[in-house]
């Protein structure tokens, strides 16, 4: 038994410790919201307070004012109201932090105390209402912008009439519900601040029907096709742009060579011709007798006797064969044998 009272002990003092934390978390808690700049009264609201009374105030348990018997040691007085509140004026971030304030009679006794804790948080911006115009689902979405939405609460407003219903950042109509003239409003707001947008009204134009797709392709489809056949032409010029330099150049070649060919094979022939041309230059023919007819014998026979008919006093002709060339040889007469004599 003795064990075990040793034991509870230690185990009461830990419950207790919790209880004692459970207790300070929950005090924790923001009972007050402030904005930065804001002013700010934290209530005690002692009707009969008198400059008899001791009043004091803390944060976070320092003493940020201290009155008694009408002399302020401890802050100003105009920190505080006629019923013993304490003003607040241009928070801070600094501000924030658990408050106090106790009241005391001449006699020491309380008379009423106040507490609460202060959270300091940033005003919010004004909102950014934009719409979008979904055809396809026949309905407009609006969207109530702002940088940070995090703690926010959203209300949305159609010609000045809230709709309860209606707290998220985003609202989507029905164009059905458009066809009359419609003025849209959101509003931003946390603890500290509230804000409205400017009022917005949608007009969605239904677009011109666009033609329709050839053979139910989408517009995607079929530009793909053209681009893809566009590709396929351009590849296939290339590839016959090259083919004709190709065949261009193997022409070109084969007709060089050809012209090569030709040009040694005239070579080849003409070389026999220079031969026979310089045998021809080298021992021309000088006989051009044989190209004069061959005389008669008879005529032959006649120029030989002829000059023993010339008289004496005219000179032997000379021969008109050219220098160099030996005349022509004359042929002898026929030979006959014996004539008979006719009887």
């Amino acid at each position: 038994m003795y064990i075990m009272a040793c034991f509870a002990a230690p185990l009461g003092i830990i419950i207790l410790l919790g209880f004692i934390n459970l207790s300070a978390a929950n005090k924790d808690a923001c009972e007050l919201y402030a904005a930065v700049g804001q002013n700010l009264t934290l209530p005690l609201a002692y009707d009969g307070l008198e400059t008899s009374h001791v009043l004091r105030w803390t944060r976070n348990n320092s003493v940020i004012f201290y009155r008694e018997r009408g002399r302020v040691s401890v802050g100003k007085p105009a920190d505080i109201t006629a019923t013993g509140s304490l003003l607040l004026t241009d928070l801070q971030s600094s501000s924030a932090g658990a408050y106090k304030g106790s009241l005391l009679h001449p006699n020491g006794t309380l008379a009423k105390t106040w507490a609460g804790h202060l959270c300091m948080m940033d005003k919010v911006s004004k909102p950014q209402l934009n719409y979008i115009c979904d055809f396809k689902s026949k309905s407009v979405h609006l969207n109530c912008y702002v940088a940070s939405s995090q703690g926010l609460v959203f209300s949305w407003a159609i010609n000045e009439k809230t709709l309860p219903s209606e707290t998220k950042q985003k609202l989507s109509i029905s164009l059905t519900q458009l066809q009359g003239e419609g003025n849209f409003t959101c509003s931003v707001a946390n603890k500290v601040s509230k804000m409205k947008s400017d009022t917005v009204q949608p007009t969605c134009k239904s677009p011109t029907p666009s033609p329709p797709t050839m053979l139910c392709f989408t517009s995607k489809t079929v530009l793909a096709v053209l681009a893809g056949g566009a590709g396929l032409i351009v590849l296939l010029l290339t590839i016959i742009i090259v083919l004709c330099c190709c065949l261009r150049r193997n022409k070109t070649e084969n007709r060089t060579k050809t012209k090569e060919e030709l040009r040694m094979l005239s070579v080849s022939k003409r070389e026999p011709d220079s031969l026979r041309t310089e045998y021809e230059t080298v021992h021309p023919i000088e006989d051009f007798s044989l190209l004069s007819p061959e005389p008669s014998p008879r005529a032959c026979y006649k120029s030989v006797s002829q000059p023993e008919a010339q008289p004496e006093n005219k000179p032997p002709q000379l021969s008109t064969a050219p220098e160099g060339q030996k005349p022509s040889p004359v042929p002898k007469p026929r030979t006959k044998g014996p004539q008979t004599p006719d009887i």
